[in-house]
């Protein structure tokens, strides 16, 4: 039998009924696809591969999905740190960028997050900002799996003159990318206070007419809760479902502020939420109240949001930051334990990007996804429960190698398809040149 990557002697994360399990055993991969996975107590199946990879000490895993970042905000890394969320978007981020983006830093900076991604065993990440197809011409030199969403805005962004142009944009690349193996194209409408409700209803028309996701930041602030129950007499959340907009190809980043009424709404239309509690903490926006949305069946994913408001692109850092807040604020140390993270870091952001069948589990057929950790670091040993050492007790950089859509794009530590270090240079060089 003739394969393309075989990964030996290594063990396998599998979930079984929720609960994840380190069980050794063979991962062959054939084109795009996880062919066969051969447990240590079958027979062995004789088979010739292209490339082996010798796991020996090593957990494979599914990758980690990032439901919600903006890549190339890696140029603006520590540049507005340590004010509200109100005054770094609209005295810093929104001018920063009217200024500064174009398509040369978003190249840049998009190459930086992708590295930082797959070094910390990200494998798909959900992104909206500018320049969407430069984003993904990045993501599919390097090899990364992207869903892309361009930000729509009322007002002219750096990319697009006006809205109408954004969601033009964003059309024809939903056709350019229609088939494609690795991109995938949503609509991305910035948040309700950004956009009128004209706006909103276009984008969601838009998302329906392709089957495609919508993503949006919603209920993020005290601030913006105010603003909709003073105008109109409603949540955010309740505003937009006003207008017809909560579904369940919907991706609420943020989701802070939400009633119990909000939460059954979103149970209702299905809508997903992505979590990014790194963020929220920084910016002392608020603690999403996850607990209570799983409990109602809400989808909920990870998510980094972008490095100028985290700041890093690590979702490791950011379940086990997830972890101890909910512990913490819930006053109950069995609140979102090991196993509800790791799904969340997995399979559940598969299912907010609607590509769950795909991707997003060690399975027979799925596309082959995989992260090889050396579990050998002081750190990591002894190992009593996989789970709990996955989300308390990693940090990212014991990840050796990594394998998306069938295909090697780091080995032991080293990037395949795209030189770090020059990448890291052109940065350098770049952030010289920004100023507000």
């Amino acid at each position: 039998m003739k394969i393309d990557i075989a990964i030996i002697n290594g063990n396998i994360l599998v979930s079984q009924n929720g609960k994840f399990e380190s069980i050794a055993g063979d991962i062959l991969i054939k084109d795009d696809k996880i062919f066969e996975i051969i447990l240590a107590d079958e027979m062995a199946i004789e088979f010739v591969a292209k490339k082996t990879i010798d796991a020996k000490g090593k957990l494979s895993m599914p990758g980690l999905i990032n439901t919600h970042t903006h890549s190339a905000m890696t140029a603006f890394r520590g540049y507005a740190d340590d004010i509200t969320l109100h005054a770094w978007l609209n005295e810093v981020i929104f001018p920063i960028e009217k200024k500064n983006v174009n398509v040369n830093l978003v190249t840049i900076g998009a190459k930086l997050a992708i590295i930082e991604m797959i070094k910390s065993g990200t494998t798909t990440f959900n992104d909206m900002y500018y320049f969407i197809d430069t984003i993904a011409e990045v993501a599919k030199q390097i090899g990364m799996r992207a869903m892309l969403s361009e930000g729509v805005l009322d007002f002219p962004t750096p990319n697009m003159k006006t809205s109408a142009d954004s969601l033009k944009y964003t059309e024809e690349l939903i056709l350019k990318y229609k088939n494609d193996e690795l991109i995938k194209i949503a609509l991305g409408p910035h948040a309700p206070y950004t956009c009128s409700p004209e706006l909103l209803k276009l984008t969601k028309k838009l998302a329906d007419k392709y089957a495609t996701q919508l993503n949006i930041h919603l209920a993020e602030t005290k601030w913006e809760l105010d603003l909709y129950l003073d105008k109109h007499k409603m949540t955010p959340t309740q505003y937009l479902d006003s207008l017809g907009m909560l579904d369940e190809n919907v991706i609420a980043a943020h989701s802070i502020f939400l009633n119990e009424s909000d939460i059954d709404l979103m149970a209702k239309r299905k809508t997903g939420v992505a979590h990014n509690p790194e963020c929220n903490m920084k910016l002392a926006s608020g603690v999403a109240p996850i607990p209570a949305m799983l409990n109602k069946g809400v989808k909920v994913g990870i998510g980094t949001d972008g490095v100028a408001s985290n700041n890093n692109l690590n979702i490791f850092q950011e379940i086990r930051t997830a972890a101890f807040l909910h512990k913490l604020t819930s006053n109950d140390p069995t609140v979102l334990n090991a196993n509800q993270l790791l799904k969340m870091a997995t399979i559940d952001g598969a299912k907010l990007l609607n590509i769950d069948k795909q991707t997003g589990s060690i399975e027979k057929g799925k596309l082959a996804d995989i992260i090889i950790i050396d579990m050998q670091q002081p750190h990591l040993v002894p190992l009593f429960n996989v789970s709990s050492q996955l989300v308390y007790s990693m940090d990212g950089s014991e990840v050796d190698t990594v394998v998306i859509n069938g295909k090697l794009v780091m080995e032991k530590r080293q990037l395949l398809n795209i030189n770090e270090k020059d990448v890291i240079a052109e940065m350098q060089e770049l952030a010289k040149t920004i100023t507000l």
